[in-house]
C-alpha cells in the first residue's frame, strides 16, 4: 500500500515544503496535456513547483522518494465551473454564499469573501483528487452574477488562486426569466449594461482593470456632483439620467468590455450560443466563453471559427428542458472533432459538492469511442478536459492543470486508472505541499466501525 510507503514523507512534511525536492517514481504519469500515459515515469517536485516528468528523468540527490510503482501519478483536478465553498450541504439552513438574490449589487459582487476554505464540501472533493475549482456565483436579480475566481482546496485559509478572474452571465432560459421574461430582453440588457460601462469607461479612464476592488475604487479622485445628473463621479465626469446599474456594478464590467476580464456565459440551445457569437462581433475585445453547451455541436463550426472556448456540461443526453432538446453524450466529442477548446464543468449539476464526479464524466466521454455512432474522446484528451484544459480557458494554462515544468505542483498519487470510478486517491498535493485525506465522513467512518457493543444505546443492543 501507498499510504505504508509514504510513512516518510508524513514525517518529513512537518517541515517547510517549499524547501523540499521530492521525487515520485515508478508510476504510470499522465501529464494532463492530453498526451497519453507514460508507464514508469517521474516526477520531480522543487520549491513547490514541477521540475520535471516524465520518462528518463533523474531523481536529484537528497530529495524525498515517493514508490509509486503500480500507481498512476497525474495533475490535480481542475473542476471547470463550480460553486464550491460557496454554500454548505443541503438542509445545512444557514446563509448561502452563492447568490445575494435581494442585493442591489451585482456584476460588482465578487465571491472571494464568500469562498469558505473549511466547508464541509472542499475535504469531500479534495480527498477525490480535485485541487483547483472554477467558482462562480449564482444570479439573484440581475442577468450579471458577479465575479469569480479559481480557488485551490489546501487545507489553509487562503483559498483564492486568482480573484476576480471572469464575470458570469445568464443568457439562456434563466436570464430570459431574470431579465422580465424573455431572451430578447435579457440580451437588451447585456448591451444597456455595456453602453453604461463604455459610457464609465470614457470618464473615469483610471478604473483598475480587474474592476472595483473596493467600495471607494471608482474613481480614484475626488467626487463631485454635476447638478444636471443624477451620477455622480470625477472632475468634469457626466452620466446619463438611462442608468439602470449602480456606479459599482457598470464599473465591474468595464474590465470585461476592454477584454481584461473573461466572460462565461451560461447558454444551452444553439441559437443562443450563435447569439453570444454576435455578441462577440458586435464588441470584439470581449472574451467569451461558453458554460453549458448542450446544444454545442450544432453549432461547433461556428463556435470554433469565433476561437470561443467551451465549458461543456459533459453528460447532458436527454432533453431536461425545450433549450435541451438537441442533447446528446456526443456533444462533448463532436465540439472537439470541430475544433472547439472544450473543458468539463458542472453548472446546475450538484455544482456546489460532486465535483469529483468529473472523473467519472471523463471516463464516459472515453468509453463513447467504442459505442458505435457515438463520438468519444481518447484517454489524454479526457484528462486534459478536467486538468489542463479549463485552466487554460481562463488563461491560468502557464500555472496550473499539468505537470509542465514550471507549473504549480498540484499532483494526485491514484491507486490505479483515475478515469475509472472504483479508483480513489492515495496521495494528494497541492502547490507541493500533502493535503490531509481527512473528511466528515471518514472520521465518522472510523468512529462508528469498531465501536463495542457495549457503547451503543440500548435500542442497538442484540
Amino acid at each position: 500500500m501507498i499510504r505504508a510507503a509514504l510513512a516518510g514523507f508524513l514525517l518529513a512534511a512537518a517541515a517547510p515544503v517549499a524547501a523540499q525536492t521530492i521525487a515520485i517514481t515508478g508510476g504510470t504519469v499522465a501529464l494532463g496535456d492530453g498526451s497519453d500515459p507514460i508507464p514508469n515515469g517521474t516526477v520531480v517536485i522543487r520549491n513547490g513547483r514541477i521540475a520535471a516528468a516524465g520518462l528518463e528523468v533523474s531523481v536529484p540527490a537528497g530529495a524525498q522518494v515517493i514508490d509509486a510503482r503500480g500507481k498512476w501519478v497525474t495533475p490535480g483536478i481542475v473542476a471547470g465551473f463550480s460553486r464550491l465553498g460557496l454554500s454548505e450541504v443541503d438542509l445545512s439552513g444557514g446563509l448561502s454564499d452563492d447568490r445575494a438574490s435581494n442585493s442591489p449589487f451585482s456584476a460588482a459582487i465578487d465571491v472571494a469573501p464568500g469562498v469558505d476554505p473549511n466547508g464541509s464540501t472542499i475535504p469531500v472533493n479534495r480527498a477525490d483528487g480535485v485541487t483547483r475549482a472554477v467558482v462562480a456565483p449564482n444570479t439573484g436579480k440581475s442577468i450579471f452574477a458577479g465575479q469569480g475566481a479559481m480557488i485551490d482546496l489546501g487545507a489553509d485559509m487562503d483559498p483564492i488562486t486568482r480573484p476576480r478572474l471572469f464575470q458570469f452571465v445568464e443568457l439562456g432560459e434563466s436570464g430570459g426569466d431574470t431579465a422580465g421574461g424573455s431572451r430578447p430582453s435579457a440580451y437588451i440588457l447585456f448591451r444597456n449594461a455595456l453602453r453604461e460601462a463604455s459610457e464609465l469607461s470614457r470618464y473615469a479612464p483610471s478604473i483598475s482593470s480587474t474592476g472595483p476592488q473596493r467600495p471607494d475604487a471608482v474613481p480614484d479622485q475626488p467626487i463631485v456632483r454635476n447638478p444636471n445628473e443624477s451620477r455622480e463621479y470625477g472632475p468634469g465626469a457626466q452620466r446619463s439620467e438611462d442608468v439602470l446599474l449602480t456606479r459599482f456594478d457598470a464599473a465591474a464590467l468595464v474590465p470585461v468590455l476592454r477584454g481584461r476580464q473573461y466572460l462565461l456565459v451560461h447558454v444551452e440551445r444553439a441559437k443562443d450560443i450563435l447569439n453570444v457569437l454576435q455578441l462577440k462581433r458586435e464588441y470584439p475585445a470581449l472574451k467569451p466563453v461558453i458554460v453549458g453547451a448542450t446544444e454545442g455541436w450544432l453549432v461547433a463550426k461556428q463556435l470554433a471559427a469565433a476561437g470561443v472556448p467551451v465549458i461543456a456540461s459533459a453528460l447532458n443526453d436527454l432533453p431536461a428542458s425545450f433549450e435541451q432538446i438537441a442533447a446528446t453524450q456526443s456533444n462533448v466529442g463532436r465540439m472537439r472533432d470541430a475544433g472547439v477548446q472544450v473543458a468539463i464543468g458542472m453548472i446546475d449539476d450538484n455544482d456546489t459538492r460532486f465535483l469529483f464526479n468529473e472523473r467519472q464524466y471523463a471516463g464516459n466521454l472515453v468509453a463513447l469511442t467504442e459505442v458505435p455512432g457515438a463520438s468519444g474522446v481518447r484517454w489524454g484528451e479526457a484528462l486534459a478536459m478536467i486538468t489542463s484544459q479549463p485552466a487554460q480557458i481562463l488563461g491560468l494554462g502557464n500555472e496550473l492543470g499539468s505537470l509542465a515544468k514550471g507549473r504549480r505542483a498540484d499532483v494526485v498519487v491514484w491507486s490505479d486508472d483515475p478515469l475509472q470510478v472504483s479508483i480513489n486517491a492515495e496521495l494528494v498535493l497541492i502547490d507541493g505541499v500533502q493535503q490531509p485525506m481527512e473528511t466528515r465522513q471518514t472520521k465518522l467512518r472510523d468512529r462508528y466501525r469498531d465501536i463495542g457493543e457495549s457503547a451503543l444505546p440500548e435500542a442497538y443492543q442484540r
